[in-house]
């Protein structure tokens, strides 16, 4: 059967080669939009995702570790006295402008942390310690933003919300949604973000395992009002969906992913209903001498099959060429192990569909009829 499949494909190179390139285009469209997508949920949530180890307390009417409402610093002492609760390192969040010795003006997003715990970053740090931090106005930037920070590099100083700072070390692959990341100690946060002495953004707590996670969630939850206690992949779930959910993208990619499924049924269907028709005398011939209904639509799945593995490892490998591609611009995604077979699995039912319009016209032959033909 596979042979007689492989013999059927390499009769019309042409043709073939137009099926694969379906499969091809199709698993680099969805491979493609499926990693800025990656990108873009991760960035969402970048803070709370790579800070999973703590238990996130915020506003009671927060959903978005990307907009938080400050909290009064006396809540960290009531947090403090929740049976469970080993430490409450405050984190502040704050916007500001960005004004370089280039001319060029850019919008940051300053995080500042308690030193030495630093709860809330730098990651990633490539450049530099978080110790860095304590030097009078220093800052720590990712290297990727560079170029929305006026290629201002280790050394170099600007000004943010017109206060000067300068630049002590890199993070690398540090990557935010809508706005430069830059981190400071807490002090120098509320200095830079106007922000009062006695207010932060958010409470990051660590725990006594042997009263466990969700016991400190619910009695935090249970006797402080106004605030809300998260744990972080909750936290992170939630970020993204409220993003998602109050804007364009994920429609945006859906409808772009549909769009790739479509080219591809499109194009292998389109493609091998042609090879069929071209082919007709012979399935016709082997129907005569025969070959069942059965046979025939395993021979021309048999084809699918083929086309979408070749198809899928060609195209494959174009998506991991676009992914080290965009990556050396700060564009970093990885596609999990799921979402791999996922895509294995697509390719083979994008392919395996488009052949039904060749089946479907092969069975309803009858044998006696490729002598008119």
């Amino acid at each position: 059967m596979f042979k007689t499949a492989l013999r059927f494909l390499l009769y019309d190179k042409a043709k073939s080669f137009g099926a694969l390139f379906g499969v091809i285009l199709s698993v680099f469209l969805i491979g493609q939009q499926c990693g800025i997508f990656i990108f873009l949920t991760n960035a969402m949530s970048a803070l709370v995702r790579n800070n999973q180890e703590y238990i996130w307390v915020v506003d009671d009417k927060t959903n978005d570790v990307n907009s938080l409402a400050t909290l009064d610093m006396r809540k960290a002492r009531e947090l403090a006295s929740v049976p469970g609760v080993t430490q409450v390192s405050p984190l502040v969040l704050a916007s500001g402008g960005a004004r370089f010795a280039n001319g060029k003006n850019s919008g940051v997003v300053i995080i500042g942390v308690q030193y030495p715990e630093c709860a809330g970053g730098p990651w990633m740090l490539s450049e530099g310690s978080k110790a860095d931090m304590l030097k009078d106005g220093a800052i720590i930037t990712d290297f990727f933003d560079r170029e929305a920070l006026g290629s201002a590099k280790i050394g170099d100083y600007f000004e943010i919300n017109g206060k000067k700072v300068f630049i002590a070390g890199n993070t690398k692959g540090v990557r935010s949604f809508g706005g430069t990341y830059t981190f400071t100690t807490i002090e120098r946060a509320r200095y830079l973000g106007n922000i009062p002495n006695n207010e932060a953004s958010a409470f990051l707590l660590k725990w006594d395992p042997k009263i466990g996670r969700e016991q400190v969630i619910y009695s935090i939850n249970k006797n402080i009002k106004g605030i809300r206690a998260w744990p972080s992949e909750d936290f992170t779930r939630e970020t993204i969906l409220t993003v998602l959910s109050s804007s364009g993208i994920a429609l945006s990619f859906g409808t772009l992913i549909i769009f790739a499924l479509i080219v591809g049924f499109v194009i292998i269907g389109l493609t091998l209903y042609s090879a069929t028709i071209d082919r007709i005398r012979d399935y016709g011939t082997l129907k005569a001498i025969g070959a069942t209904n059965g046979y025939i639509s395993r021979l021309i799945l048999m084809q699918a099959m083929i086309l979408a593995i070749i198809g899928f490892l060609i195209g494959y490998f174009f998506v991991n060429g676009f992914k080290t591609g965009v990556a050396q611009a700060g564009t970093i995604f990885e596609f999990p192990l799921w979402m791999r077979f996922g895509f294995l699995v697509l390719t083979l039912f994008i392919a395996l569909f488009g052949s039904l319009f060749a089946i479907r016209r092969i069975t309803g032959l009858e044998p006696s009829a490729i002598f008119r033909i």
